[in-house]
């Protein structure tokens, strides 16, 4: 018997693979909600043609530097996301922070909880910039 609620819920595993037993691989509980925010994050607005609101605008700062107005920027675009598009969790904090050995890499820090277990849990999706010219 399974402690997670059904809530949290199960679906396709992320990428889509085979399982062992030849059907589609499935994830369910934590594992699941863990990759539906990267779905989210993933996702562009306006790339999926049914519902071209879903997805986080994160990927408008590909070119743009990586700084504090840019980390606080997508912190905001990553909470407004997740707040629409995943109701199973309350984003408790979101930290951008810049890849001290590369510039060009930022690391989104996402402390998050699970509403229907109440389990507190942190994600972090790495942010790949493309440097100007100078």
């Amino acid at each position: 018997m399974s402690t997670t609620p059904d809530f949290v819920g199960s679906g396709w595993a992320f990428p889509v693979g085979v399982a062992p037993t030849g059907s589609v691989a499935l994830v369910s509980g934590e594992d699941e909600i863990e990759q539906a925010i990267w779905i989210v994050l993933s996702t562009q607005p306006g790339e999926r043609p049914m519902r071209p609101d879903f997805g986080c605008g994160i990927q408008d700062y590909v070119f743009a530097n990586a700084d504090a107005t840019t980390a606080g920027r997508i912190a905001y675009e990553v909470r407004m996301a997740l707040g629409r598009w995943e109701p199973r969790i309350d984003v408790i904090d979101v930290k951008v922070l810049v890849d001290a050995d590369d510039r060009t890499v930022l690391y989104i820090d996402i402390g998050y909880r699970i509403r229907a277990t109440n389990s507190t849990r942190n994600l972090v999706f790495p942010f790949y910039t493309i440097p100007g010219q100078e």
